[in-house]
């Protein structure tokens, strides 16, 4: 189940009885390591309080689709494009009625209709309204529309009748959910990762890096494991905790993580997402460098190459599937179709660093990517585990057509 981890799931609270099953999915959603943000009908919160489920959830609960303070921001629209999956659950006849005519006239609804993820719905219903023929429509319309359908159960309901309409208890949502981010793309293939900076020393005391986080490299990791994949990462220093089922390797210059990644072939895939270090200092100072009055006011360091990992790794005789990452803050892609060709590359991603909002550090990523062809393929701002995902799938169908 630690597919659900730093996953986004907005949960989806219908206005039916089985709205207090709601508050245990909740609690399993976050044990298995989910953020959750609740999202709830108005007659959602006559079944069970807000403040239940901003307590449970740790976070706000939405409600207005004109609520003034969020739509400042565009509030139903920020939802939609935070989260991983839409949960609905109890889903009614009437809340599956509208999803089924694309009506957008409360806040879930419209997020619904506004996201870009995957959706999922947990019928709870009497069982007669459950069978009723408009209600069958409207589910199989759904699903024709990608929607998952989550149940019903069979078994007594609230009104004393027994039969479908029951919602799945809380243990069964949770493990639906996910499997929603399981995939097969990569089963049986060794995938090797770089992430993270690099930190070259100057004396034992400073060292030269730069500010990659390591997040997209670890997104990445953590996508490919979803697809199946044997998932070896080699990260330089960040604080970031290790992936589930993802081998960590620790490093801190080029050097080191040049000889780790030679020592992890062979394998199928190699992506290499960390921002290495393109020269370090020629001689290391044994000792912390004092002021020197005799330099004025100045201190020169010789510099020397260091290896290019990418370059090295993508020119060996066993080379796996290469793929770079061109981090620029001009002229994007041209310098990033150089680097495809110069260092013979499969594919190159390419993202503009100099944006904060998708820079290093931050939460989101937007990117292009380019193939030998030098065909560009755009995947539009979005958290950098959607964006892992992604570009996992898309890596994974190149791979797999060679």
């Amino acid at each position: 189940m630690q597919r659900l981890y730093r996953k986004r799931i907005v949960l989806g609270v219908g206005g039916g009885i089985a709205a207090y099953k709601s508050a245990e999915l909740v609690r399993r959603l976050r044990d298995q390591g989910a953020e959750v943000r609740v999202v709830m009908t108005r007659g959602g919160s006559e079944f069970i309080t807000p403040l239940t489920m901003q307590a449970l959830s740790g976070n706000p609960v939405h409600m207005d689709l004109l609520d003034p303070a969020a739509e400042a921001a565009m509030g139903h629209i920020e939802l939609a494009k935070w989260a991983d999956l839409v949960l609905i659950a109890p889903a009614t006849a009437d809340l599956i009625a509208r999803l089924a005519q694309g009506i957008a006239n409360d806040l879930l609804t419209t997020v619904v209709l506004a996201t870009d993820a995957s959706v999922a719905i947990a019928p709870a219903m009497n069982q007669a309204m459950w069978r009723d023929p408009a209600t069958q429509a409207n589910t199989r319309l759904l699903e024709e529309r990608g929607m998952r359908m989550f149940g019903p159960a069979s078994g007594s309901q609230a009104c004393g009748d027994v039969g479908f309409g029951r919602m799945l208890e809380a243990d069964e949502l949770a493990q639906r959910a996910a499997d929603c981010f399981r995939r097969e793309s990569l089963t049986g293939r060794h995938v090797l990762i770089t992430a993270g900076p690099t930190q070259e020393n100057i004396d034992p005391v400073r060292y030269i890096t730069n500010h990659s986080s390591g997040k997209m490299g670890f997104a990445l990791a953590e996508a490919a494991v979803e697809a199946g994949a044997r998932v070896t990462l080699i990260t330089g220093p960040v604080n970031l905790p290790t992936p589930d089922r993802v081998t960590r390797i620790d490093v801190v210059s080029a050097r080191d993580m040049l000889a780790a990644c030679e020592a992890a072939i062979p394998c199928d895939l190699f992506i290499a997402s960390a921002a290495v270090a393109d020269y370090r200092p020629e001689v290391v100072a044994p000792h912390k460098l004092k002021k020197d009055p005799s330099n004025g006011d100045g201190l020169l360091l010789q510099m020397v190459r260091n290896p290019d990992i990418l370059a090295t790794i993508a020119g060996r005789p066993d080379r796996p599937f290469s793929v770079g990452f061109a981090a620029e803050t001009e002229h994007l892609l041209d310098y990033a179709a150089r680097k495809l060709k110069d260092k013979n590359l499969d594919l190159i991603v390419a993202n503009d660093v100099a944006n904060p909002s998708i820079g290093f550090n931050s939460e989101e990523n937007a990117c292009s990517v380019i193939d030998r062809a030098l065909h560009e393929t755009f995947f539009a701002q979005t958290s950098k585990g959607k964006i892992a995902r992604q570009l996992i799938t898309f890596i994974a169908d190149r791979l797999n057509q060679v």
